[in-house]
């Protein structure tokens, strides 16, 4: 592997610099993206079944917030309602796209910095293909006499094509997976957006 790096040149480095960060963010997002961190298949039921009869205390609120990012949503839906009990339909709904708002963010966390990488790398390979070529014209004799360097173009062609493969190696898999996160995070979105309406309409029944 070393032997590679060697012969890809220097361009190779920042193409293994976001490499690593590439594998980071995927491994982080694997981590965060989880049904059991952002919706729990069963919180939504859970929850209209405690505010059946009555709102919850501030204390269960405050842990159903910490449960998950769905949590998150409905606790602020909760704690407006408690804190205001006449509060509006329009009221209670801009309360919990606020906080929606918050877990959006949350949840598309380093999304982009994958999204830069995978666009970056293959520019960053075609930049090391360049440094190969300058590499090869470097090596021919001046004056356009024949020959030249055999080991300097043996070098410029393993930094063309080096770097042309590593960037690809880096780009294809940060696009695929940025494709997949993104994927996951709409759809994580509609859960909890669909939750925030259906405990909307939950609590406008129980107050009338």
């Amino acid at each position: 592997m070393f032997s590679i790096i060697q012969a890809a040149g220097w361009p190779i480095w920042p193409l293994i610099a976001c490499s690593i960060l590439a594998l980071a963010i995927v491994i982080e997002r694997f981590i965060s993206l989880k049904d059991s961190k952002v919706a729990p298949p069963r919180l939504l039921e859970e929850v209209l079944s405690v505010t059946r009869t009555s709102l919850p205390a501030p204390d269960v609120v405050t842990q159903l917030e910490k449960n998950s990012a769905l949590g998150e949503v409905l606790a602020s839906g909760l704690r407006a309602v408690n804190s205001n009990p006449h509060c509006s339909d329009d009221d209670l709904r801009a309360t919990m796209e606020g906080a929606g708002r918050v877990v959006t963010q949350r949840l598309e966390h380093y999304l982009s910095a994958l999204a830069t990488i995978a666009s970056a790398a293959p520019l960053m390979g075609l930049f090391g293909t360049v440094v190969g070529m300058i590499e090869i014209f470097g090596s021919q004799a001046p004056g356009g006499a024949s020959g030249g360097n055999p080991a300097q173009l043996a070098h410029g062609i393993s930094i063309a094509l080096y770097n042309t493969a590593f960037g690809l190696i880096v780009a294809i898999p940060s696009l695929i997976f940025w494709r997949y996160f993104r994927g996951r995070v709409d759809a994580y979105l509609l859960t909890l957006e669909l939750a925030a309406e259906h405990l909307t309409r939950h609590l406008k029944a129980m107050r009338k």
